[in-house]
């Protein structure tokens, strides 16, 4: 795609995302559209963010699962960047902004030092400064949650937002990728699974993400945070919800969904 046309493509989605209406998938006016469009596109969203004020804090990862790859027709996982703009500082999802969002559990780390390129996963490790349980709620924008791969590069790989919670731990002396996740939506139990579920060990997507970067000359660095990627499959959130995700003996993250007055005649879903 020539620079004009990675620009028109970045507005309509920025347009999208801060209007939180549906939009048809670029793939379908684009059929030849490549996941390096996606991300060229991606990159000038971002820079549409930051011009209106945002800072780029860190990235995201997604399609971390072979399920997950294998359902949009990649055999890698994708990254997003993460601004200041979509972290929230309270466990309340604010609907104002989403379609149709949906939640999932992850492992978040923040960096001490950088890292590029391809690196030994125990050089990983000791790059890590903390470790935190957290959640991301993704809100494709493109109508009826589906897409190929180059469609949610382009959209940020969905990112809209994300919790930290107010404490966090050492990298050193567990098996993170044994850490077992329970998630419960409204008192009943959703999902079950262990960190291994992203890529065998969740410092593993860290690696790939680095190696990602280094293609494009970039490289992570010193106090940025990574949401290494979902843990279990994603829920779907409504208006009233109240989940309780709880990481191993590391306490549990609360997610709640407030009703609005706009919300009253439509309880079921954004």
């Amino acid at each position: 795609m020539t620079g004009p046309e990675l620009n028109r493509w970045a507005d309509r989605v920025w347009h999208h995302q801060r209007t939180a209406t549906p939009m048809a998938r670029i793939t379908e006016e684009v059929p030849h559209l490549t996941v390096e469009d996606g991300y060229a596109i991606q990159a000038r969203l971002i820079d549409r963010r930051t011009a209106s004020g945002e800072h780029l804090i860190g990235y995201k990862m997604g399609l971390t699962s072979e399920a997950k790859q294998h359902a949009v027709g990649v055999s890698l996982p994708i990254y997003g960047r993460l601004t200041d703009a979509m972290e929230l500082h309270t466990p309340i999802v604010d609907g104002s902004r989403l379609i149709h969002p949906r939640v999932e559990p992850e492992l978040a780390i923040v960096l001490k030092r950088g890292l590029a390129g391809s690196v030994p996963l125990r050089d990983v490790l000791t790059a890590i400064e903390c470790v935190l349980p957290a959640w991301e709620v993704i809100d494709s924008r493109y109508e009826g949650f589906s897409f190929t791969a180059a469609d949610v590069v382009a959209d940020n790989a969905s990112a809209a937002q994300f919790y930290l919670p107010p404490y966090a731990f050492s990298p050193y002396g567990r098996d993170w990728a044994e850490m077992g996740v329970t998630v419960r939506r409204n008192g009943h139990v959703r999902h079950v699974a262990s960190a291994a579920a992203v890529l065998g060990h969740p410092w593993e997507a860290v690696r790939r993400l680095a190696i990602l970067l280094a293609q494009e000359d970039r490289e992570l660095l010193p106090g940025q945070v990574i949401l290494t990627g979902g843990i279990t499959d994603a829920v779907p959130l409504s208006p009233g919800d109240r989940l309780q995700m709880t990481f191993g003996t590391l306490g549990i993250l609360d997610v709640v969904v407030p009703v609005r007055k706009e919300d009253a005649n439509a309880p079921d879903s954004y």
